[in-house]
């Protein structure tokens, strides 16, 4: 009876709880491996797997002493000697009461013997990814061995990709934005090996759009100081302003001299003689 009442208060409560959230940042370091764990770290309850798999095996296996630990690192080298040139995968889940979180790949911080070296270059529309085409990985593949590079902007998914023998170059990306890559080793069609941990790069801008982003700034920086001005003679010296703008008015001087008086008729000196006219004849 006892037995029943457990289950019936027990069993449910284990199905209904949500799975732990996955572990984040997971790092390898000279083979020790490190994450941070998501969930509350005050949750004794949540522990950690970390599982490899080797060279193109496609089997995913337990690292040994690295199962259902409650620390938040492990140390992998006993596991160096199992994989081909020591190219192998890692990742990590979380697990509480048999609920399992999604799996997390682990990435190469400082480099690895099967983990691409790179540096990035940024121009102006572009993204350039140097890599090496003397690496013991190509040398021993020869024409099977590539690389892969993912990208993307910062906060996104690096689901873009491009494939090349050597250095890749990413064009058309927008300029002024952050872009990250993740760069990994692939044979044959499958990505293998620790890929690289995420870098990210700001994609400079060009010169033309430089300056006419510094001018677009200058007239909104003119703009915001005139307007205020502008607005205050408008609102309370309207009065001012519109005897600044009315026309300079010249005094006449001649308007102050006097009237002259009327000029007296003019008579002529000379007095005409004429007959009159008594009769006419025809």
């Amino acid at each position: 009876m006892l037995l029943g009442v457990l289950c019936i208060l027990v069993v449910p409560q284990v199905f209904s709880e949500a799975p732990p959230a996955p572990p984040q940042d997971i790092q390898v370091d000279n083979w020790l491996l490190r994450w941070s764990p998501e969930s509350d770290p005050d949750d004794g309850d949540v522990t950690y797997t970390a599982q490899y798999s080797s060279f193109d095996s496609g089997v995913w296996t337990d690292v040994p002493y690295c199962d259902h630990t409650p620390l938040n690192y492990c140390n992998v080298s006993s596991i160096k000697a199992r994989s081909e040139y020591g190219c192998m995968m890692l990742r990590v889940r979380a697990e509480r009461h048999g609920q399992n979180s999604p799996s997390v790949q682990a990435c190469s911080k400082h480099g690895h013997l099967c983990t691409p070296d790179f540096n990035l270059i940024a121009s102006p529309g572009s993204l350039t990814v140097h890599l090496s085409k003397n690496t013991t990985f190509l040398r021993e593949h020869a024409d099977h061995a590539k690389y892969r590079v993912y990208y993307g902007k910062k906060g996104e998914a690096l689901q873009d990709y491009k494939d090349g023998l050597a250095s890749v170059t990413i064009d058309e990306l927008q300029e002024g934005q952050r872009y990250c890559t993740r760069v990994q080793y692939l044979y044959f069609k499958d990505t293998v090996g620790l890929p690289t941990c995420t870098q990210c790069e700001l994609i400079p801008e060009s010169d033309s759009r430089r300056t006419a982003t510094i001018v677009s700034l200058v007239l909104l920086g003119v703009l915001l100081l005139v307007f205020p001005v502008i607005a205050y003679f408008l609102l309370f010296q309207r009065w001012r302003f519109k005897r600044w703008l009315q026309p300079r008015y010249t005094f006449r001087e001649h308007l102050l001299e006097p009237i002259p008086e009327p000029f007296p008729p003019i008579h002529s000196s000379t007095e005409e003689h004429y007959d009159v006219i008594s009769s006419m004849s025809q």
